[in-house]
């Protein structure tokens, strides 16, 4: 259980978030080769535990060292041809839209009030104009903690026949349902510091088939995300260039401890954690997030109280929690805990306790 500790702070931030000393222990073990029968053998083990973190039966299952802003250009570059529709609702899905266009795409934002959900109907009015072959959607915006409607979004896609839909689940997956065949997602990404509790630095995606028919289709997609060249790799139960083993020998540990927990119960445990962080904010603090849209993994608190959140994050942490402040254009306005991973509703009483006490200290 994380708590408080001596030798560093245990971390309730938006991501990273607390790594277990179990999987500290996987990522120190000896290295072995990338091209070898051991490395073939948990690629082997591990493609079907994600697909069922996924939601998927037969999506192709990539494993990439790089941070999960590496798959936002991969699924852009390898499934738009002719113009996404990125809605944007926080910093994170504005920088979605960023990166299509330094990707050279055509690309339209949809303005969404950030601390509001992406409207599904909104969605639809736009793809009705026939401009769009993909959406690309932040699912759980980190910087407000909002949770867009995926079923309804996806459902939206649907309607309109040959759209992808590009789905950053990067602090859902593991912590909130993505869902990816019933949904219908082509493209789901996420990296692993967030919900899967492991140390930055590498990422996981799910890619249907018709991204990769997509895939087979572009020119000038680069070589390092190539789908195509990622599943020719992978349908060998190989990595495409050296990964960070390491993470690799973590992720499959961390995976058969998602599994033991039950993903059902997993998602529950962070409903109540994201329902007691609500509760704390009850009298103390406002929510930035609208009401219908409050994340389960991240708790953005409005900052009603006009504390100076860079000395209430900084005496946080002097009792022994690392929190975050607001991100970008929400930084005195706000500030964020991420209740995500392998955290509990007890470890998360310690951390509001904590809180609490620097609210006296500073006598807000």
């Amino acid at each position: 259980m994380p708590t408080a500790r001596k030798d560093h702070k245990v971390l309730y931030t938006p991501g990273p978030t607390e790594v277990s000393p179990e999987i500290l222990r996987e990522m120190a073990r000896p290295v072995i080769g990338h091209r070898g029968a051991e490395m073939q053998e948990i690629i082997r083990d591990l493609v079907p535990r994600l697909r069922l973190l996924f939601g998927t039966r037969a999506g192709d299952i990539f494993l990439t060292a790089c941070s999960a802003t590496g798959l936002w250009e991969a699924a852009l570059r390898n499934c738009v041809a002719r113009r996404a529709l990125v809605p944007v609702c926080g910093a994170f899905s504005e920088r979605f839209y960023e990166v299509a266009l330094a990707c050279g795409l055509e690309a339209d934002p949809l303005h969404v009030e950030w601390g509001r959900a992406v409207p599904a109907q909104a969605v639809a009015d736009m793809l009705a104009t026939g401009r769009y072959d993909a959406v690309a959607l932040v699912h759980n915006e980190t910087s407000t903690g909002v949770t867009n409607p995926l079923p309804e979004i996806a459902e939206a896609v649907r309607r309109q026949g040959d759209v992808a839909l590009l789905v950053d689940a990067v602090s859902s997956l593991g912590g909130i349902p993505v869902e990816v065949d019933r949904n219908g997602i082509d493209v789901c990404l996420a990296s692993v510091q967030k919900c899967l509790a492991l140390p930055p630095g590498f990422s996981v995606c799910s890619v249907s088939a018709r991204a990769l028919e997509r895939s087979a289709r572009r020119v000038g997609k680069g070589y390092y995300f190539d789908f195509i060249r990622l599943k020719g790799f992978f349908d060998r139960n190989m990595p495409m260039a050296t990964p960070s083993i390491g993470h690799i020998f973590a992720l499959q540990t961390q995976m058969k401890r998602i599994e033991a927990e039950g993903f059902e119960a997993r998602y529950a445990r962070h409903r109540a954690m994201g329902d007691r962080a609500r509760a704390w904010a009850a009298g103390r603090f406002g929510l930035f997030a609208e009401e219908k849209a409050r994340s389960n993994t991240v708790t953005c608190f409005a900052n009603t109280r006009r504390i100076e959140v860079a000395r209430f994050v900084s005496a946080v942490a002097g009792r022994g929690y690392g929190v975050s402040n607001g991100y970008g254009r929400l930084k005195e306005q706000t500030f964020r805990i991420g209740h995500m991973g392998d955290h509990t509703v007890q470890g998360l009483e310690e951390l509001l306790g904590a809180m609490d006490g620097v609210l006296q200290e500073i006598g807000a």
